[in-house]
Protein backbone atom coordinates (compact mmCIF):
# COMPACT_ATOMS: atom_id res chain seq x y z
CA UNK A 1 0.00 0.00 0.00
CA UNK A 2 1.30 3.35 -1.15
CA UNK A 3 1.68 5.84 1.77
CA UNK A 4 0.29 9.49 1.55
CA UNK A 5 1.82 13.11 2.67
CA UNK A 6 0.33 16.59 2.87
CA UNK A 7 2.58 19.10 1.90
CA UNK A 8 2.30 23.02 2.86
CA UNK A 9 3.80 25.15 0.84
CA UNK A 10 4.42 29.13 2.32
CA UNK A 11 5.11 31.98 0.23
CA UNK A 12 7.57 34.56 1.58
CA UNK A 13 6.47 36.30 4.40
CA UNK A 14 6.20 39.99 4.75
CA UNK A 15 8.08 39.71 7.84
CA UNK A 16 10.97 36.60 8.37
CA UNK A 17 11.29 36.79 12.07
CA UNK A 18 7.87 37.13 13.37
CA UNK A 19 6.86 34.24 10.86
CA UNK A 20 9.99 32.40 11.95
CA UNK A 21 8.72 32.37 15.94
CA UNK A 22 5.11 31.76 15.55
CA UNK A 23 6.11 28.77 13.37
CA UNK A 24 8.35 27.03 16.00
CA UNK A 25 6.55 28.30 19.20
CA UNK A 26 3.09 27.58 18.00
CA UNK A 27 2.25 26.17 14.61
CA UNK A 28 4.75 23.23 15.09
CA UNK A 29 4.12 22.19 18.45
CA UNK A 30 0.53 22.29 17.44
CA UNK A 31 0.86 19.89 13.81
CA UNK A 32 2.67 17.75 16.49
CA UNK A 33 0.01 17.86 18.91
CA UNK A 34 -3.03 17.86 16.76
CA UNK A 35 -2.53 15.98 13.15
CA UNK A 36 -3.82 12.19 14.57
CA UNK A 37 -2.31 9.80 12.45
CA UNK A 38 0.67 11.42 10.87
CA UNK A 39 3.68 8.92 10.97
CA UNK A 40 6.06 11.43 9.94
CA UNK A 41 6.89 15.62 9.74
CA UNK A 42 9.81 16.98 7.87
CA UNK A 43 10.02 20.75 7.75
CA UNK A 44 12.36 22.56 5.21
CA UNK A 45 13.64 26.14 5.08
CA UNK A 46 14.02 26.66 1.50
CA UNK A 47 17.75 28.65 1.39
CA UNK A 48 17.87 29.30 -2.49
CA UNK A 49 16.20 28.38 -5.54
CA UNK A 50 17.48 27.31 -9.16
CA UNK A 51 16.82 29.62 -11.54
CA UNK A 52 14.01 31.99 -9.55
CA UNK A 53 15.32 34.80 -7.21
CA UNK A 54 13.98 34.75 -4.74
CA UNK A 55 13.07 31.69 -4.47
CA UNK A 56 8.77 31.34 -4.82
CA UNK A 57 8.52 29.42 -0.94
CA UNK A 58 9.78 30.31 2.60
CA UNK A 59 9.50 26.84 4.23
CA UNK A 60 7.88 23.29 2.84
CA UNK A 61 6.05 21.19 5.63
CA UNK A 62 5.49 17.44 4.50
CA UNK A 63 3.61 15.68 7.09
CA UNK A 64 3.28 11.66 5.76
CA UNK A 65 0.65 9.11 6.87
CA UNK A 66 0.29 5.49 6.66
CA UNK A 67 -2.53 5.59 3.83
CA UNK A 68 -4.55 8.55 2.12
CA UNK A 69 -7.92 7.32 4.32
CA UNK A 70 -5.65 8.03 7.60
CA UNK A 71 -4.49 11.49 5.42
CA UNK A 72 -8.02 12.97 4.55
CA UNK A 73 -9.53 11.86 8.28
CA UNK A 74 -6.70 13.65 9.74
CA UNK A 75 -7.57 16.81 7.82
CA UNK A 76 -11.56 16.81 8.49
CA UNK A 77 -11.05 15.96 11.69
CA UNK A 78 -11.50 19.43 14.33
CA UNK A 79 -7.29 18.74 15.18
CA UNK A 80 -6.75 19.26 11.48
CA UNK A 81 -9.29 21.88 10.51
CA UNK A 82 -7.63 23.97 13.56
CA UNK A 83 -3.88 23.14 12.34
CA UNK A 84 -4.77 24.20 8.61
CA UNK A 85 -6.32 27.44 9.81
CA UNK A 86 -3.58 27.93 11.62
CA UNK A 87 -1.36 27.72 9.22
CA UNK A 88 -3.38 30.37 7.02
CA UNK A 89 -3.57 32.76 9.86
CA UNK A 90 0.27 32.86 10.14
CA UNK A 91 1.79 33.25 6.52
CA UNK A 92 1.81 36.79 6.41
CA UNK A 93 3.32 36.15 2.81
CA UNK A 94 -0.02 35.21 1.65
CA UNK A 95 -1.87 32.00 1.74
CA UNK A 96 0.33 28.26 1.86
CA UNK A 97 -0.48 26.17 -0.73
CA UNK A 98 -1.56 22.89 0.15
CA UNK A 99 -1.16 19.78 -1.48
CA UNK A 100 -1.60 16.27 -1.13
CA UNK A 101 0.28 13.37 -2.85
CA UNK A 102 0.84 9.33 -3.32
CA UNK A 103 4.25 8.69 -1.80
CA UNK A 104 6.40 5.94 -3.33
CA UNK A 105 9.91 5.66 -1.46
CA UNK A 106 13.28 4.46 -3.26
CA UNK A 107 16.24 3.52 -1.27
CA UNK A 108 19.41 3.79 -2.56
Amino acid sequence: MKTAKLIVMYPQPTDQEVFEHRYASEHVPMAVEKLAGKTKFVASLITSSVGQHPAPFHRIAEVYFPSMQALEECLNSPGGQETAGHAVEISTGGTPTFLIAEVESFDF
